[in-house]
């Protein structure tokens, strides 16, 4: 994109040309194109200026642009071919078409020579050179990291910005590395580098941009972005720490607003911000503690002189909240989701032995939440998809991808949410006609109560519900339960119980207290065998007889999600037995676990047509400086696509305040064949850790020990390891860079 200055500069060289033109062509040709001479008109003429050649001195092998502005002098449309001569060879040509009156466009050209030397570029009667060295070997221990902005990430139009990153040789011997820089994919400029054994340096580049917008910048294959936004303005964002389904309700300036997340260019100025000190968010019930600079008071006031973000530091007071929080672009903003990957949190404790050892069992990083079709809005072709650490833990971001599900018009989809005892377990996707669901006949708690009425419609009336935690001892656990009892469904094809609810958690010094309660039991020598601290949640159906047979591990009844609650599927078909007409089923949970609807299809399942789209692109960067403690080697900022695309134990590894936006591309995907309808989901596999002290049981809060598909359990014993096989050790040091310490 040309600058305003560069502009005006073809526009003088251009009258010049015009003038020379006239004089050249003799008087006639002059006050023709003066239009003295009434009915003369002159045919399409075209004129080269400028051309340009950048860099001018780069190494063999390295990508050169190339650009001449083309300008037609005459009256008429014409076209012209363009064709760009190296030492003599026509190496590329461009087809364009001006229109007349001195209408001009700029064409562009990239080539990538191997030879070293003097080449020399021809374009019309234009010509010019570039030098090419030779290369530098192949193969570079140096490794580029921690891509930076100055100032950070925002500027007004032509003014510059120093793209900086930070390179390390961590090799034993002196390393050369040559680096090309890049903005909206023109090459800018190249540096070669050499650094001694263990040596480190910042490397940087400066440039500037008119065009009002996000830029994208590359040193060599480190990306990231810088914004232009209007003279006189600057971008304010405001948040809170935390998901839940509740925006954060603020006043900016006199003025209430409710977000998720708030992005606004606003004129730089003076600004008074004030957010609530209490905030019920669903599940939890947040206090306000401070502000991203410290500031303790829930009002602050403060100067616009740069890009800010504000963002108001919750803890939780009652309740429960975590993991990673789902947002998708609506038209106009951000709609907040859910959060993800219950079942992807790492310390679900198995039991404890009579010699006091806790063993660690379970996790699932899969998670499928159904997208509202009706909020999610393309942009630019493609949806627009973040996810963003709110609260204080660490994630480890393996893969996500977006099914596309057509479905018989009149049907609707839902998935069985995955259970964290089935390793890998990708659920599935169940037709339903929502029309059509029955109810249970009956519905009682653990208490004998009749709990009928709040399931039957989803209106957030929820079953009633306890926490093991909160039971007399470690000896007399009080679990939860829902029976059913569904009806005679003997004739019935298949059976799916269609299920919206979620789980409280509670306070986590409970979780604590119950710990230790099996620890002191197993120093006095009272527990004798293997024995469960948190029991898993169960299903059972009941049979003729009367007795309870429970379902196979992979047809378990899942944890539901926390913070809001979501509808997902449960497959009875083939479960009981027979010879019974009495069909009634018990669910069992340890952990607060509350439904707000339960339906029963018998239905056959429908044909339906899914399509896996992978993200096209993704992006890790960061919202808001964080007081997060966690630690280690994370991933460094700029494009993770494709740390994304495959569930491997290659992870986007952060923290607090890091976010991923996704974008995946639909442009190209047809439309739903006739008499189908389409609905999407998100697929995500990702593992999540607390800090110790808040759920965090059994580790500290730092990147290390990775988790890994196959582990027993989190965290696992000596005898297994992550698998530091040639791939993943190259993957940890060319991404995982970012060091905390």
């Amino acid at each position: 994109m040309l600058s305003s200055s560069t502009v005006s500069k073809l526009k003088i060289i251009l009258i010049i040309d015009l003038i020379i033109v006239g004089v050249l062509g003799g008087t006639y040709f002059y006050l023709q194109n003066q239009g003295v001479i009434p009915g003369a008109e002159k045919p399409a003429t075209f004129v080269y200026t400028d051309l340009m050649v950048n860099p001018l001195e780069t190494f063999a092998g390295q990508p050169v642009q190339i650009s001449v502005n083309v300008t037609n002098i005459g009256d008429f449309e014409g076209e012209a071919i363009v064709d760009l001569e190296i030492n003599g060879v026509v190496k590329d040509s461009a087809n364009i078409t001006l229109a007349g009156l001195n209408t001009w466009e700029i064409v562009e050209f990239t080539v990538v020579e191997m030879d070293t030397g003097e080449h020399t570029v021809k374009i019309g009667d234009l010509t010019a050179s570039f030098l090419l060295n030779e290369a530098p070997p192949n193969v570079s221990k140096i490794v580029l990291s921690t891509l930076r902005t100055n100032p950070p990430y925002e500027i007004w139009p032509d003014e510059s910005i120093t793209i900086i990153a930070t390179a390390k040789n961590p090799s034993s011997k002196t390393d050369s590395l040559m680096i090309t820089f890049t903005v909206d994919g023109v090459p800018v400029g190249t540096k070669m580098i050499e650094l001694a054994a263990g040596a480190t340096t910042q490397v940087e580049f400066t440039t500037t941009a008119s065009t009002e917008g996000t830029h994208n910048v590359k040193l060599n294959n480190l990306s990231g972005t810088f914004l232009v936004v209007p003279e006189g303005h600057h971008t304010l964002l405001i948040t809170r720490s935390g998901g839940g389904a509740i925006p954060l309700p603020f006043t900016l300036n006199g003025e209430d607003y409710e977000a998720y997340v708030f992005t606004a260019v606003l004129p730089a100025g003076e600004y008074k911000l004030t957010v609530p000190k209490v905030l019920d968010v669903g599940t939890g019930v947040l206090g306000f503690e401070y502000w991203g600079d410290g500031t303790s008071s829930a009002t602050v006031t403060f100067t616009l002189d740069k890009r800010m973000t504000w963002v108001a530091t919750y803890k939780v007071l009652s309740g429960h909240a975590s993991c990673p929080s789902l947002y998708i672009w609506n038209g106009t903003g951000y709609s907040y989701i859910t959060d993800v990957s219950n079942s992807g949190w790492l310390g679900y404790i198995g039991y404890i032995t009579p010699e006091g050892e806790i063993v660690f069992s379970g996790g699932n990083p899969y998670d499928y939440v159904k997208l509202d079709k009706n909020l999610l809005t393309a942009k630019n072709g493609y949806f627009d998809i973040t996810l963003t650490q709110q609260w204080d833990e660490l994630f480890y971001l393996d893969s996500t991808s977006l099914l596309v599900v057509d479905h018989p018009i009149g049907t609707d989809v839902y998935t069985s949410m995955t259970n964290y005892l089935n390793k890998g377990y990708t659920g599935q996707i169940y037709t339903t006609d929502t029309g059509i669901l029955l109810a249970p006949i009956s519905a009682v708690n653990e208490k004998g109560e009749n709990v009928l009425a709040a399931i039957l419609v989803q209106d957030g009336n929820f079953t009633p519900g306890v926490n093991g935690n909160d039971s007399p001892s470690w000896d007399n656990i009080i679990q939860n339960q829902l029976t059913l009892n569904l009806g005679d469904l003997s004739k019935a094809e298949q059976i799916k119980l269609f299920i919206t609810g979620m789980v409280d958690w509670g306070p986590a010094d409970t979780y604590y207290n119950w710990i230790s309660q099996f620890q002191k039991a197993a120093a006095e020598g009272l527990i004798t065998e293997n024995t469960p601290i948190t029991p898993m949640s169960k299903l059972e159906v009941l049979t003729a007889d009367g007795t309870w047979i429970e379902a196979p591990q992979d047809r378990q009844i899942p944890l539901p999600s926390d913070y809001t609650a979501r509808t997902f599927t449960v497959d009875l078909t083939g479960l009981f037995p027979e010879d019974t007409t009495n069909y009634v089923v018990r669910f069992t949970n340890f952990w607060n676990v509350t439904y707000d609807y339960i339906g029963i299809d018998i239905t056959p399942q429908q044909d339906i047509t899914i399509t896996t789209i992978k993200p096209t692109y993704a992006e890790l960067s960061y919202f808001w400086e964080t007081t997060s403690e966690a630690s280690g080697a994370f991933t460094r900022y700029g494009d993770v696509t494709m740390l994304l695309q495959e569930t491997d134990d290659i992870f986007v590894i952060g923290r607090q305040c890091d976010t991923v936006n996704l974008q995946f591309y639909i442009e190209n995907l047809p439309e739903p064949a006739e008499g189908m309808e389409r609905s999407y989901f998100f697929v995500v596999a990702c593992w999540f850790k607390d800090p110790p002290g808040a759920w965090g049981y059994g580790y500290t809060f730092t990147v290390d020990p990775l988790p890994f598909l196959d582990m027993t359990g989190f965290p696992y014993t000596n005898k297994e390891n992550y698998p530091y096989d040639p791939i993943r050790l190259a993957y940890l040091k060319e991404y995982n860079t970012r060091i905390i310490p």
